[in-house]
């Protein structure tokens, strides 16, 4: 059997595979910035006792996995990551600290799926954004779901 994590009363398994993308999808995410993001949606999960197990960046979107404990809403969470992380963006890229409304770093929606057995091809795949977004790589293969 699997490393299930416990809780009181409750064993449980809650992956997901997760991408969120700038506003209007703008190439945003390289340099400092990129590896600012990084380093506060890392903090924010670990404030909140989520696990990210796999995050890549690229220039217009990031691919993360993370394990959610059940008593969150994967909704919640997300939300919780792109709030918290575009007033803390905004803030020190900026240098504003109060009146955040109408300023927008990430677009409304996410991509959401559940990792189920195989989640050692999910993580491959978030990996390997960089050689599969330039083409080197033709299909990657997911338990029988081939991915472009």
């Amino acid at each position: 059997m699997k490393d299930w994590q416990n809780l009181a009363h409750t064993k449980w398994e809650c992956k997901y595979h997760v991408v969120i993308v700038p506003k209007y999808r703008k190439k945003v995410l390289f340099g400092k910035i990129k590896r600012r993001v990084g380093e506060i949606l890392r903090e924010l999960c670990r404030q909140k006792g989520i696990e990210l197990l796999e995050g890549h960046a690229m220039n217009d979107h990031i691919h993360m996995c993370i394990s959610v404990p059940p008593k969150y809403r994967i909704a919640m969470t997300i939300g919780y990551l792109k709030g918290k992380s575009a007033i803390r963006i905004h803030r020190e890229m900026s240098g504003a600290n109060k009146g955040f409304s109408n300023r927008h770093f990430w677009s409304r929606g996410y991509c959401v799926s559940t990792v189920g057995l195989d989640e050692q091809g999910v993580r491959e795949y978030i990996r390997n954004q960089e050689r599969l977004d330039s083409g080197e790589q033709g299909l990657l293969n997911l338990g029988g779901a081939e991915i472009l």
